[in-house]
């Protein structure tokens, strides 16, 4: 496979934020437990405050392969969606776009400034840039898909 920057440097970038994410959704960190908490009890859904760390980083983890596979389109569009709802819940819940920070024992030391949130706005730039990429290349899996399910032949 011919290197592509156009292509692999967003996914490179993309993969890393989510693949070194997953050390603090899957280790039950503070950071996570405040995130996660905050937006189960914001919605009344308890379940999500001990169980969707789990699923949103299984989410990027399918995102992150997918993106280093043939399927690259799909992944590119998988992250736009993870990172939407990311951006929504930072916006509009209670959550909000300034995060703490977290010593070893669970005490609040400061604050991220929004790190958290513009990483995520980066992210999501970059896999819409993929996704719009992938569509409009004649060999790409969301153009292939798309010509399929709607335009029976014509390409975008």
């Amino acid at each position: 496979m011919k290197f592509q920057p156009l292509k692999h440097l967003p996914s490179v970038f993309i993969g890393f934020v989510f693949v070194q994410s997953l050390f603090f959704k899957f280790s039950g960190s503070y950071e996570t437990d405040y995130i996660f908490g905050t937006l189960g009890d914001w919605s009344g859904l308890a379940w999500f405050s001990a169980y969707g760390a789990y699923m949103v980083g299984l989410g990027e983890l399918v995102a992150t392969i997918l993106l280093f596979s043939r399927w690259h389109g799909l992944g590119a569009l998988f992250s736009v969606g993870v990172m939407s709802g990311a951006i929504i819940f930072h916006l509009f819940t209670p959550l909000g776009v300034v995060m703490p920070e977290f010593n070893a024992m669970g005490d609040i030391v400061g604050y991220d400034g929004g790190l958290l949130f513009a990483m995520a706005c980066l992210v999501w730039l970059s896999a819409v840039f993929l996704t719009i990429r992938d569509l409009k290349s004649e060999t790409g899996i969301l153009n292939t898909l798309f010509n399929a399910f709607f335009n029976k032949g014509n390409t975008l």
